[in-house]
């Protein structure tokens, strides 16, 4: 059973409650938790009683010893009375000596044997408790993460615009295992804690009432303090979970653009960055345990006061005879047993402010909004010609800042549609638009004249195939990243998609071949080989719309003939989007679209839009003497259809 409902929204209110309403659904197994715990509890507090009448075995022996042999005890308290001394015939009465007999081990021995029982079961009892009760706390702690991850599966595309990776990997894995590290330190022990001191309190006005009600005194002193602490901690835990979210995203962006800090020389600059973030979070760590650190030693200063009033009133019970040594023995032992717990509940309530601030952000990502849904009733889709039109489309990421307006475009069936223009045009915001990454703000996409909002979003992307600058390779086998396009793919079609890839051309050079194993940054084998695995993952999918999103920017010099045959073999028979910014590798397009501010300004073959000589031959221009500068070529050498050498891939 999970909290998250099937919208992906989760039940309101504290996160306290929210984790409490988590461990519900395991509430069968708190039946047997709370009966090991009581059975575990009922020793220890049993014991000191037995320990106490311990004492008074050894006392009364230590003091018979010195009262003359033979003569009754009843004689021997009333000499003492007689003498003056009441308080001491009242305590030798209560003892009950044996006149001239030493210490009873007769006696003694099963006694001492019974309380050793008693602490070993009770030690045994509270390790079973424990056991079955972290047992709990992982199955709700792994439903919690499966329930973050399907609640990631579901989050829109714009949510992981704004927030850092580090940062959201931070919630996922650090905020999750303190919540479960915690639960698991103060679950057991609050249990223990709370049975504790009820049994202790109830043992306490057994042996002494007034002792009792002593002992009480300084109970509402540790729970006002122990509460202020608290409530002092919680936000300086929220601030330090904070911290270390934006310690880890710093540290990702480091890791993941660690080439572009070496080739800018910017390592000072990060450094210093991660310093600053360090500073705070150290900040925020010291005050937050500075905070938490607080309460143990007040907790114990609080203890030691009781422990005197106990001592105290204790001696003078004896003095006078009301009580005996074993009594008062047991009485100081079940101060201890008392004031434990209770320092240990004002410790664990620093470990659960902890606790529920990492919840608060688990809990904030769960309550994200979920991408809209699929439509209840969705159009089947049957075999996809390849049609798309783009009618009257406009899109904002922000409100006040709209990207895309009254945008139409027509790429008909088998047809490349190259899109050009400069940075912030709208280019990638278009194919996300198909892909419904975003939503469209007015207008709409069909596809084959089926409007995409009416289809289920994994019937849409079935049909469509994306080839992207940025190569994501998981990590695994060569083979494994091909067949992550189709997984039921028999062995001929994945060797056949590599080969229409040429990946068999580098493959078969590696030791392992296709069993080579990859990581992320598929270091193993180079950017253009990791570009030709992610083309032949697209020829296995078979799309029947392909997009090309920046696909050959970042390609070697050594596999980019490779990378363009491969690609030209991918397009044929497929409508093709196709992204650059380098307009060598798109010449051949079937149509040109050049964007500008999020509007199409040209469109055409390359052929016409070069005679147009608008924004399109600019751009081409403004490459060529790019191009000219960097290989030594005179400026005035003229593009290639003015009779001047082809411009290299250059990027503007």
């Amino acid at each position: 059973m999970s909290e998250a409902a099937p919208s992906g929204t989760t039940a309101p209110g504290p996160p306290a409650a929210r984790l409490i309403r988590r461990l519900l659904p395991r509430r069968r197994h708190l039946v047997p938790v709370v009966a090991l715990a009581v059975a575990g509890v009922a020793p220890a507090v049993v014991g000191p009683a037995i320990l106490g009448r311990a004492t008074d075995i050894i006392f009364s022996g230590l003091v018979g010893r010195t009262l003359p042999a033979g003569t009754p005890l009843d004689q021997v308290v009333a000499q003492v009375r007689a003498d003056g001394n009441g308080n001491l015939a009242d305590l030798l009465a209560r003892m009950n000596p044996v006149p001239g007999a030493g210490i009873d081990f007769g006696r003694l021995g099963p006694v001492l044997l019974l309380a050793l029982a008693l602490f070993a079961g009770a030690a045994a009892l509270n390790m079973a408790q424990a056991l079955l009760l972290n047992g709990m706390v992982h199955r709700t702690v792994g439903r919690l993460r499966a329930d973050v991850e399907a609640k990631i599966n579901r989050l829109p595309l714009p949510y992981f615009d704004d927030q850092p990776r580090g940062e959201l990997l931070s919630r996922v894995s650090n905020d999750i295992d303190n919540i479960a590290q915690s639960l698991q330190q103060t679950l057991s022990q609050m249990l223990t804690a709370v049975l504790t001191v009820i049994g202790v309190l109830t043992m306490m006005f057994v042996v002494s009432p007034l002792l009792a009600f002593v002992s009480l005194v300084t109970v509402p002193l540790s729970v006002v303090l122990a509460k202020r602490i608290a409530t002092r901690a919680q936000p300086r835990f929220a601030a330090q979970w904070a911290s270390v979210g934006a310690v880890n995203a710093l540290i990702e962006e480091a890791i993941t653009g660690h080439e572009l800090v070496k080739v800018f020389g910017r390592r000072r600059e990060v450094q210093a960055a991660f310093a600053a973030k360090n500073d705070e979070l150290f900040r925020a760590s010291s005050d937050a345990q500075v905070m938490s650190g607080v309460i143990v030693p007040s907790m114990m200063f609080i203890g030691n006061l009781g422990y005197v009033a106990i001592a105290v009133a204790g001696a003078l019970r004896v003095a006078s005879g009301a009580m005996t040594l074993g009594d008062v023995q047991a009485f100081i032992q079940y101060t201890g047993q008392f004031t434990s717990p209770l320092s240990q509940v004002a410790s664990m309530a620093n470990l659960l402010q902890s606790c529920v601030a990492s919840a608060a952000r688990v809990f904030a990502l769960l309550d994200a909004p979920d991408q809209s849904p699929d439509p209840p009733a969705p159009v089947p889709l049957g075999p996809v010609r390849g049609r798309v039109e783009f009618h009257g489309v406009s899109f904002r990421y922000r409100p006040d800042k709209p990207l895309l307006t009254d945008l139409s475009l027509v790429a008909e069936p088998g047809r490349t549609v190259a899109i050009v223009g400069p940075t912030g045009a709208g280019k990638t915001t278009l194919v996300n638009l198909l892909m419904r990454f975003y939503e469209v703000e007015s207008g709409r996409v069909t596809l084959d004249g089926i409007d995409i909002s009416t289809l289920r979003r994994d019937t849409l992307r079935g049909r469509i195939g994306m080839v992207l600058q940025d190569t994501w390779l998981f990590g695994g086998t060569i083979w494994d990243n091909i067949a992550y396009g189709r997984p039921e793919a028999t062995g001929e079609q994945i060797l056949a998609a590599a080969e229409a890839a040429f990946v068999d051309r580098f493959a078969h050079g590696l030791p392992q071949g296709y069993d080579t194993v990859v990581d992320g940054e598929g270091g193993t084998i180079s950017s253009g080989e990791r570009q030709l695995v992610t083309i032949a993952r697209a020829f296995l999918a078979d799309p029947a719309v392909l997009i090309l999103d920046e696909a050959t920017s970042s390609v070697d010099t050594r596999t980019e003939v490779l990378v363009r045959k491969a690609m030209a073999s991918l397009r044929a028979g497929r409508t093709s989007f196709v992204i650059a910014h380098r307009l060598s590798t798109i010449v051949d397009a079937d149509l040109i679209v050049v964007m500008e501010d999020g509007r199409i300004v040209e469109q055409g073959d390359h052929t016409r839009l070069i005679a147009a000589r608008g924004a399109y031959h600019r751009l081409y221009e403004a490459q060529f003497r790019k191009a000219a500068e960097d290989s030594g070529v005179p400026g005035d050498a003229g593009p290639p259809d003015r009779g001047g050498p082809a411009p290299r891939a250059v990027r503007t």
